[in-house]
């Protein structure tokens, strides 16, 4: 794919639907438990389910697999601490969906996940 904002748009629909996939849909319990404890396995899996979504789809578009494959394990470092973050933030306020605080929490660390996507396009544009 020769024109670079080509390139960038179908990147970004690509990490944006393996997000949807990988946060909303294939989340299992033990990910979703003990989300304020930085040793937690289960972030560690589902850090490495998104990981291994976006070394796909950089492939796919044709990355190199020596960048492709270093991208995706600095987004699952980053991916694991938003998401530790976020938890930390949720057992210290202890707000629940009901409450504003809750959202407020979800938007940023969501956000901060779709930055984090800008971003590693950035890395690897042709």
């Amino acid at each position: 794919m020769a024109d670079p904002i080509t390139f960038a748009l179908v990147l970004l629909f690509l990490l944006q639907a393996k997000h949807l996939f990988a946060d909303f849909y294939l989340q299992t319990p033990r990910m979703l438990r003990d989300r304020g404890r930085y040793v937690h396995l289960g972030r560690l899996q589902h850090a490495g389910l998104h990981a291994v979504g976006s070394l796909i789809a950089l492939v796919l578009m044709g990355v190199p697999m020596g960048l492709a494959i270093a991208v995706a394990l600095v987004e699952w470092a980053v991916h694991f601490h938003i998401d530790f973050g976020k938890g930390r933030w949720s057992d210290h306020t202890g707000h629940g969906p009901h409450q504003a605080g809750y959202w407020r929490a979800f938007g940023v660390d969501q956000a901060l996940h779709q930055w984090t996507y800008l971003v590693m396009v950035w890395a690897v544009l042709p």
